[in-house]
């Protein structure tokens, strides 16, 4: 089914849209159904601040990495820097730091729009490189959790993005072909891992 021209995002925000069936909808979380992204970089450097990082996290790298799971990055940095900061303590710092600042979040009504509208028509997934300890309360805060029985998390698989894994993971959940999913998405790792499953995309700007 294709999405007709009124589920156009009313906001700002113009998404291109193929305008052809597709069998399925595969979303991205932070960036992409839910504005997170400023959220997400704020709780990165009070988490390094506690750590001692010996660097600044740099905005133009957060955004470039958007998709890859936290404990990929801190491995990332650590070899550029030199250091050796604990993955694992980075991300649960970072974590508990964004679950106290949840109440800033907002949809991404561009996307939230089409969602809603596709919500018992068409099957739909998230499929995100954040944790679903994070994932899922962003979408109950939104009003979107209700909407996806399916979440792919890299808990799930043993690629994270830009391997296309978790989008597989999703499509073979859903019961449906890869090349007839859509996947909406912000980030390029999450556009590459989309690519290399065979599946077409929608760009979603989060940077700024």
């Amino acid at each position: 089914m294709q999405i007709p021209p009124s589920l156009e995002p009313i906001s700002q925000m113009r998404l291109a849209i193929p305008q052809r069936e597709f069998g399925a909808y595969i979303f991205d979380c932070d960036g992409t159904l839910v504005d997170s992204m400023p959220l997400h970089l704020r709780a990165w450097r009070a988490s390094f601040e506690v750590h001692g990082a010996p660097f600044v996290f740099q905005e133009s790298r957060f955004y470039a990495r958007a998709g890859v799971p936290d404990r990929a990055i801190v491995s990332e940095l650590n070899l550029e820097h030199g250091c050796d900061l604990d993955a694992d303590s980075v991300h649960e710092v970072k974590l508990a730091w964004f679950i106290a600042h949840l109440q800033e979040l907002q949809p991404v009504e561009a996307v939230a729009e089409i969602v809603r509208s596709l919500f018992g028509r068409k099957p739909m997934a998230v499929a995100s490189g954040s944790d679903l300890a994070l994932v899922e309360p962003e979408l109950i805060h939104v009003g979107l959790r209700s909407c996806f029985e399916i979440i792919i998390t890299p808990a799930d698989v043993k690629r994270g993005k830009p391997a296309p894994d978790m989008f597989l993971l999703a499509a073979e959940r859903m019961g449906v072909a890869p090349e007839q999913c859509l996947v909406f998405e912000d980030g390029q790792a999450g556009l590459d891992a989309a690519k290399a499953a065979g599946m077409e995309t929608v760009f979603v700007p989060s940077a700024p």
